[in-house]
């Protein structure tokens, strides 16, 4: 089930980064006191009283005028507008209510969705300066005055945001597969949209960035449901030159939220790039189905085990996610296409696979006796019992004598155990040790 998405609107310097960061516990966004040193769209989970939702900080603004910084606030809550169940706009209470403000907030109005009203830097919440009531003037609700540096407050924004996601975000059409295509811009992803559908509904041109938003098109094939979702080409910071194009990397990676499977697409004639591995990067950490596609192959000279280089080249750069199943193909010449769509169906399967607790337990004790347990100062690591607790992606639990004993190499080598034994090509496997009694986090 994908979760609901709460994305952070609000002009240059009012302290989205610095909330976002307080949010997720860890310092993520670059906060500085300058407008628009968020270069990139910041996306991470965040989790409320045991309500888990996907928090985006829509920084990347750099304004060089009032007019560029209200144009591209405009974009910005388009973007929210978009893809968020509930937005939070940031305002500077020490700055008082501007323009711009304004503008924007009549914008969400008209979205009909769910839009928290904060205002930031307020150091004292009992004792609030007099123009903190122009906040009023925008519609928004009661606005809720805090202090992201200080933390103040937080708790009521919180509340608010679980309160207001809407009931049945994440249960529609469940029994589809999702399936987000990414990759660089040009790659050849509308086409092959196009190609699976069998007719032409997204817009392909040569030209890179055509796919500006993600677009879902629901389709059935050989008695299963799929949901496609065509990505925006994520490129290389140095190479976004249009703020439209910043803000399509933002669509992307919610894209990749919101799908069972990421369709990572390779451009075969220019072989895996830096970007592919950051893109590849971010649906490995989201714990995402992963099949890699390498499209134009057609365009190759073919030699004695071209393919088969190909491949260990492509192995070899992409080895912290191995266990994702790679397929050549040419969009253009319709070569191998029928096995894309296999491929996910069996990824998504696997990542929704759970192994009987016995036959874990057996196999991994196995596995201890075949090679022993690390040790450290005359202390071994103990695995007491483990079970399968969650799927999408598959986590197992481990019980331990002390998990400080759990070394990176021996969790690889149970990783790899049970791959062997049950699979789960295309899906990434997640892993918690904690010692007798211990809590879960």
């Amino acid at each position: 089930m994908s979760k609901p998405i709460v994305a952070i609107v609000g002009r240059p310097n009012v302290g989205k980064s610095t909330f976002f960061n307080k949010i997720i516990g860890r310092r993520v966004s670059i906060v500085e006191d300058t407008p628009g040193v968020t270069r990139d769209r910041i996306y991470a989970e965040a989790e409320w009283n045991g309500v888990h939702f996907a928090l985006i900080d829509t920084g990347g603004i750099e304004p060089a005028s009032q007019d560029v910084i209200l144009a591209q606030m405009r974009e910005q809550a388009q973007v929210a507008m978009d893809m968020a169940d509930v937005i939070l706009f940031i305002t500077d209470g020490k700055e008082g209510l501007t323009t711009a403000d304004r503008e924007v907030a009549m914008m969400l109005l008209r979205t009909g969705k769910k839009v928290i009203l904060v205002v930031n830097k307020i150091d004292a919440p009992h004792k609030l300066p007099d123009d903190f009531y122009d906040f009023y003037e925008l519609g928004l609700g009661e606005p809720i005055a805090i202090s992201a540096a200080n933390m103040l407050n937080f708790g009521d924004v919180l509340d608010e945001i679980v309160q207001s996601f809407p009931k049945d975000v994440g249960s529609e059409e469940e029994d589809d597969i999702k399936i987000a295509v990414i990759g660089k811009p040009n790659v050849g992803k509308s086409s092959l949209v196009n190609c699976l559908l069998g007719e032409k509904r997204v817009i392909v041109s040569p030209i890179a960035g055509t796919t500006r938003d993600s677009i879902d098109t629901p389709f059935e094939k050989d008695g299963e449901k799929y949901m496609l979702i065509d990505t925006a080409g994520i490129r290389r910071r140095s190479k976004v030159s249009e703020d439209i194009e910043r803000y399509s990397v933002i669509r992307a990676v919610a894209a990749i939220e919101r799908c069972d499977v990421c369709l990572l697409m390779i451009d075969a004639s220019e072989g895996l790039t830096e970007q592919d591995k950051k893109i590849a990067g971010v649906a490995h950490e989201a714990g995402k189905g992963i099949v890699v596609a390498v499209n134009k192959w057609d365009l190759i000279v073919k030699e004695t085990n071209t393919m088969r280089d190909f491949r260990r080249a492509l192995e070899a750069e992409l080895q912290f996610m191995s266990y994702a199943p790679i397929i050549f193909i040419s969009v253009a010449e319709k070569q191998r296409i029928e096995q894309v769509l296999a491929s996910c169906k069996a990824v998504a399967e696997n990542r929704a696979m759970r192994v009987p607790t016995g036959q874990l337990n057996s196999l991994i004790m196995d596995a201890m006796m075949m090679k022993q347990p690390p040790s450290d100062k005359g202390r071994r690591l103990k695995i007491y019992y483990v079970t399968q607790v969650g799927v999408k992606p598959p986590l197992f639990s481990f019980q331990v004598n002390d998990r400080e004993l759990v070394h990176f190499s021996y969790s690889r080598y149970l990783e790899n155990k049970i791959r062997e034994s049950f699979g789960f090509e295309g899906t990434s496997l997640k892993f918690v040790f904690r010692a007798k009694g211990e809590k879960a986090d």
